[in-house]
């Protein structure tokens, strides 16, 4: 019988080919969906969220895996499980919710500075590698990608940012785990929720517009299609590295309301 995380495989069309399709943690797909609802406003504050059988049945998976899913999200801060009650959303605001975010990746940052640097040096290396392993397949778009290239399209048309900044991690997600890699995917996806944290916090610092980023990416959609690896590469480094530079505005922009007593002793040495 096949388990949750076959049943939630990516696109499941007869167009792919003979190629391995990429897979997703259940829970992380099923916990990813309902989010994207309460960051969307789908789901809003005091909203009740269906039962986790109901859960299971919509997305094909066990209720151990919805159990899962739920309690990624309770440590976000997005619902909340009493004893005998169906979930209820606890969280509506979403720019209260993106600083929040904001200040947990500044913590980490400031426990240890060189984290930012190796973790964008990581997500480099990853998303390089597999640029260059789809230039050189026989089929470098999976349609994945291009479902993630369409959602960031029709988010940038409704001028919808949460939707379009979510479409923009599954952009990168869909990249690696096209790649048909297993070992980059199991990396890229232990790193990917601090990775979809950064994409979603140094994504409110640029004043470039969602159009200006669609481009972006289209470009990078297009290099791969065409197997230009090395021009693939460059913009994908200098997109990485831009990341990176937004994130530390965005962490010192939430540097006032980080409590003092979290911050790390200074050394005097």
């Amino acid at each position: 019988m096949p388990d949750d995380e076959t049943k939630l495989r990516l696109n499941l069309s007869d167009e792919a080919g003979p190629r391995p399709r990429p897979r997703l943690r259940a829970y992380s797909i099923v916990s990813s969906a309902i989010e994207a609802q309460i960051l969307g406003g789908s789901l809003r504050i005091g909203d009740k969220l269906p039962s986790e059988g109901e859960i299971a049945r919509e997305f094909g998976v066990s209720t151990r895996t919805v159990r899962e899913a739920i309690q990624v999200l309770e440590t976000k801060g997005l619902v909340q499980r009493r004893h005998g009650e169906r979930t209820t959303v606890v969280r509506e605001d979403v720019n209260e919710f993106l600083g929040t975010l904001a200040i947990t990746v500044r913590q980490k940052f400031s426990s240890d500075p060189a984290y930012l640097l190796q973790l964008m040096e990581a997500r480099r290396m990853i998303e390089t590698e597999v640029i260059g392993l789809l230039c050189a397949s026989p089929d470098p778009i999976h349609p994945d990608v291009t479902q993630a290239m369409q959602e960031m399209q029709r988010a940038r048309d409704a001028n919808d940012f949460v939707g379009f900044v979510n479409a923009d991690a599954n952009f990168h997600l869909a990249l690696v785990h096209s790649s048909g890699n297993r070992v980059l995917a199991v990396i890229y996806d232990n790193l990917f929720g601090l990775i979809n944290e950064v994409i979603q916090v140094s994504s409110r610092v640029p004043s470039k517009s969602l159009a200006a980023a669609c481009q972006e990416h289209e470009a990078i959609y297009l290099l791969v299609r065409d197997r230009n690896a090395e021009g693939a590469k460059a913009l994908l480094r200098g997109q990485i590295d831009n990341s990176a530079h937004y994130l530390r505005i965005a962490l010192e922009n939430a540097a006032p309301r980080v409590n003092p007593a979290h911050r790390p002793p200074v050394s005097d040495r």
